[in-house]
Formats: structure tokens, sequence, C-alpha cells
């Protein structure tokens, strides 16, 4: 299965910089229908871009925007968001004006449907892939897994612990890994899910012992508790108090962690206001593939699992 990256994986490469440094590299990747990337400057008033590459003029028709402008299926905002972004393309043809002024003809179309066809289709739920954050709604993330090809990570397939909005967690632009929940192979529409790569409940209270007092962010506050995240896969429930609240970051006291209930019992030190940057994801990826995910400990009575 041939590996196609999400946009902007590409750019810097040594062989994708010798093909757009100057009209016989341009000529070469034509000659070789390889995919390229540069960075597009400019949507013109009827959605035509306009790619920089260097000295030669890089043009992408409306229609070879994107899979789905020319059926009408996929909006215009996709080609305008494109802008000061790299983007990948097929060099179609280059053509030399009577000023003796070359310019590149590119399809971004051409590159989406190989990628679909060599890539996309090939994948199968549970692969485990690359993907890139593009933006950000209240019901999910939307990632780029492969030349500009969409897909969604649904808001409670982020984490284990519940999050407000999936800016608690990604931001634009973000690499991260993957895996494939669903594929409609009529559409190629993907939808991923994040939370099986980030550990099992052992897993990541292996990490902490009774008596730790460690940072934590307060996610929710039930009638019951207060629930404090340690880790994205891991939350903890502390007792109620009435100077807190949520999205507050806290130090917490670890009173107990009892693996038969799957719980980690709490005492909120002191909670605070602060913009700390994420931490960086700790995946704990075994393979690249997983056909099933058990969160749950073997000992608890409780079944939490995954199954693609």
């Amino acid at each position: 299965m041939d590996k196609y990256l999400p946009e902007g994986c590409l750019f810097e490469t040594p062989e994708n910089q010798n093909y757009i440094r100057d009209i016989r590299g341009l000529f070469r990747a034509c000659e070789e229908g390889a995919t390229v990337e540069a960075r597009a400057v400019i949507c013109d008033g009827v959605h035509n871009l306009y790619v920089d590459l260097g000295g030669v003029r890089g043009f992408i028709p409306r229609e070879e925007a994107a899979v789905g402008i020319r059926e009408g299926s996929v909006r215009d905002i996709a080609i305008i968001s494109r802008v000061n972004k790299p983007v990948s393309f097929k060099i179609v043809n280059i053509i030399k004006s009577s000023e003796g002024n070359y310019e590149a003809i590119l399809s971004r179309r051409l590159a989406q449907e190989e990628c679909m066809r060599r890539y996309i289709d090939a994948l199968e739920p549970g692969d485990i892939i690359d993907a890139r954050i593009t933006h950000l709604d209240s019901f999910g993330a939307f990632a780029d897994v492969g030349c500009g090809i969409p897909s969604l990570i649904p808001i409670d397939s982020i984490s284990v612990s519940r999050i407000s909005h999936p800016s608690d967690r990604f931001s634009a632009g973000q690499c991260i890994k993957a895996i494939v929940k669903d594929i409609d192979y009529s559409t190629h529409r993907i939808t991923l899910s994040h939370k099986e790569l980030l550990g099992t409940w052992e897993e990541n209270a292996a990490d902490f012992s009774p008596g730790d007092t460690v940072a934590g962010i307060i996610r929710s506050i039930e009638s019951y508790g207060i629930f404090v995240e340690l880790t994205p896969n891991l939350a903890g429930l502390a007792e109620l108090r009435d100077d807190v609240c949520v999205g507050q970051h806290a130090s917490v006291y670890i009173k107990s962690i009892i693996p038969e209930k799957m719980k980690v019992k709490l005492i909120i030190v002191d909670s605070f206001d602060a913009k700390f940057p994420p931490p960086p994801i700790k995946y704990y990826i075994h393979g690249s593939s997983q056909k099933a995910w058990t969160y749950s400990p073997v000992v608890c009575d409780k079944l939490i699992e995954t199954v693609f």
C-alpha cells in the first residue's frame, strides 16, 4: 500500500524541493507524474488558485482544486482556505507564452484521486495512520489524511477523558496519529478515532501512585464530585468544593487507585486559571493496526472496549 501524507508534509523534503527549484525540475515532475507540493498564494474572484513555483506561475483551475468541486459536493471554502498554505498537485502541462514566460497547469484533484485509489481504498478499520488537524468544530476535529482529503474525529473519540471542545486537545496544523474507525468506500469518507492510541486505564494509572500530588485539569463538576483529568485517558474523582471551575488547572493529591473499580480518588489541593501549553501527546501504539482495544483492567467487572 502506497502511503500518502497530509498536505505540507512533502513541502520541505529534498525530493519536492528539487522538483520546484527550477523549470527542469517541473518538467521532470510532469513526466514522472509525481505528486508535488508548493504554497498557494492567491485565490482569484472565480476561485482559481495560483501557486508559488519560483519564477514559474502555477495555475490550478477551480474545478481542479479539489475532488467534489466539479460535482458540487464540496464547497468553494475548501479552495479559499488553502491560500498561504502548501497544496498537493500533479503537473498537467507546462506552456510557454510568446514572451517566453512559463506557466504550469496543475491539478490538486488528480493528486487526491490517486491518493484515494492507492491509499484510502486500501485502508481498513483499525489501521493506524498519520493525520494533520485542519480545523475544529464543536462536534469534532477535521483532519487531513493525505493530499488534503478530509476526515472527521468525533469529539467523543478524541480521548476517554471528556472535553468541552476539541480545542481542549488539538490545534489547527497539529500532526497526530489516528486510527481508522470507519470507511465509506463509495464516497471515500473516513471517520477516525484517537482515544484508542492513548493507552488503557492500567497503562495510564501506572504513572501514578497513592500519596503523589500531581497536576490535573478540572473537566466537569457533578452533584457527587469533581472529575479531574490526569492524562487524556485517565480522570479521577475529587470531593466537591465550591471554589473551582471547569477548565481550571489544579494540583491534586491521590488518595487511592482502585483497578477493580477503575477509580482514582483525589483531593484538590489548589485550583487556578492558567494557559499552560498542552504536553506532547503520549501514544501507546502496538503495531500498525489493531482490531480490538480494551480500556478496562482485567480485574474490573465493567468492560470498556472498541472493536474495529
